[in-house]
């Protein structure tokens, strides 16, 4: 069964609104508030304790914090953390990166693939309680284990777009976070990309595929989504955007299952005045599907 959740949009909202707004989220029924570590915006861990500590149900999503960023261990302490204090509660993503960005900060690595290919499944075999020995290009452990490993053990999410890393996602990580703006199309077949990469590796089960949906209510909310287009909106801009009534988001929501996302994660435009009204409405639709 496919659910709906929203994203806390750094542009451009501070750090300090977070609070209010995980507060908000799970008064108005929405079930899962995502966020993300763009540099040098918000911690992403930091973020996420802060709206799991004001909230009793609300899961929050990491989609996605940058790998390169922290040794693998320290990623596993503070995943482990967070999920012993809020057991089911958290949804660890990672990434690559930006590449511009790790440059910027001397932590950019030569092929982020390989890294993803070291990084994702020592840190999942860290949270499994697993003591770890591995001399990688990017990952070097000497006899890791966790201390304290989650009782309940989340999830590990990559995020990915080209071909040759939604194939590599689904061989190492649980689950996939796909970005906004794509067709349905689009996101069919990189949902299928995924599974057929896990299929590849020889993994059972099921993997869990999130895509972020650019969603605007109201009668203006194709212009408004448009407006968040750097760079100018494609020509075929409406068939990226969730748009109108909470019915027609709803619909729009229901494509994505069929697409075969598990997760449709609602991202608010930069000029949205309330973010409560817009997570009140995400939850209208949460109940709908």
């Amino acid at each position: 069964m496919t659910s709906v959740g929203a994203i806390f949009n750094p542009y451009p909202n501070p750090p300090e609104a977070l609070l209010e707004a995980a507060i908000a989220a799970e008064q108005g029924g929405v079930a899962e508030l995502w966020l993300w570590e763009d540099c040098f915006r918000e911690s992403a861990f930091a973020a996420a304790s802060a709206a799991l500590s004001v909230t009793s149900s609300l899961r929050v999503g990491i989609g996605i914090a940058p790998m390169p960023l922290r040794n693998v261990a320290v990623t596993a302490m503070e995943i482990a953390t967070l999920a012993r204090m809020f057991p089911g509660r958290l949804l660890p993503g990672l990434g690559h990166g930006v590449q511009s960005w790790m440059s910027q900060v001397g932590a950019r690595v030569a092929s982020p693939l390989t890294l993803m290919r070291e990084y994702v499944p020592a840190l999942r075999a860290l949270l499994a309680d697993d003591e770890i020995t591995t001399a990688g290009r990017y990952v070097t452990l000497d006899r890791v284990r966790l201390d304290w490993p989650p009782a309940v053990v989340p999830l590990v999410y990559a995020s990915a777009e080209g071909p040759k890393t939604l194939r590599l996602s689904g061989a190492v990580a649980d689950g996939t976070v796909l970005d906004s703006r794509h067709t349905i199309d689009e996101v069919a077949h990189a949902a299928a990309e995924v599974r057929a990469g896990r299929v590849d590796e020889g993994r059972g089960g099921a993997h869990d595929v999130v895509a972020y949906a650019a969603t605007t209510f109201g009668a203006d909310g194709l212009a408004r989504a448009v407006a968040d287009w750097d760079g100018g909106a494609p020509a075929d801009a409406a068939e990226r955007i969730l748009t109108g009534t909470v019915d027609e988001v709803a619909a729009g929501v229901r494509r994505f299952a069929d697409a075969g996302v598990d997760r449709v994660i609602l991202l608010p435009p930069r000029s949205e005045p309330d973010l409560a009204a817009y997570y009140s409405r995400v939850g209208e639709v949460a109940a709908l599907i």
